[in-house]
């Protein structure tokens, strides 16, 4: 038997136990360095790219949309639409909050207090996500030319297979001709 530097000893041809372990230990750490550094440019590559951060939120100058007019920009790779609705729109809207709606919500749910005459909303039609266009559907708003979903001048579903109004999305009116959407 041979003596060890601690004092234990061990068969000859035998590896003394404390290097096992050291060389076990070794070779698990390298392992999961490897691993990490295999699986880290896929964890990596989830992050958003530096384009698509630059979109989660947009300002819009208000002075571009005239009245009775809107504007279509684009938002987290959506259509989104700014509308300056007319106190005719407005009024068909506000009349229509008593009527049977599909998902019921009042106009003054849709825009900001004081602001009525603004309208954003996502360009994406709730059935499958298609952009409807504005005037061409039975109650004075929106309608998709896919499947035949109807909006009105609120942006909520009238009619067709839509399940959902047209999604406002988190906005705020930074002054009297600037907002900002996100």
């Amino acid at each position: 038997m041979a003596d060890t530097a601690a004092g234990a000893t061990t068969e000859p041809g035998q590896a003394d136990p404390s290097r096992r372990d050291f060389i076990h230990i070794a070779a698990i750490a390298a392992g999961a360095g490897g691993a990490a550094a295999l699986v880290w440019p896929f964890v990596d590559q989830m992050n958003p790219s530096a384009d698509t951060l630059a979109l989660a939120s947009v300002e819009f100058d208000l002075t571009k949309v005239a009245e009775g007019q809107q504007v279509t920009i684009k938002w987290r790779g959506k259509p989104l639409f700014v509308r300056n609705r007319t106190q005719k729109e407005i009024a068909e809207a506000v009349k229509d909050d008593t009527a049977s709606l599909p998902d019921p919500q009042t106009d003054a749910e849709r825009h900001k207090d004081g602001k009525a005459q603004w309208m954003v909303l996502v360009g994406s039609c709730t059935h499958l996500g298609c952009v409807p266009t504005f005037g061409g559907g039975d109650y004075g708003g929106w309608f998709c030319p896919c499947h035949g979903s109807h909006y009105d001048t609120s942006g909520r579903i009238r009619k067709g297979p839509a399940p959902k109004n047209l999604v406002v999305p988190e906005y705020e009116f930074l002054s009297d001709t600037k907002v900002k959407i996100g």
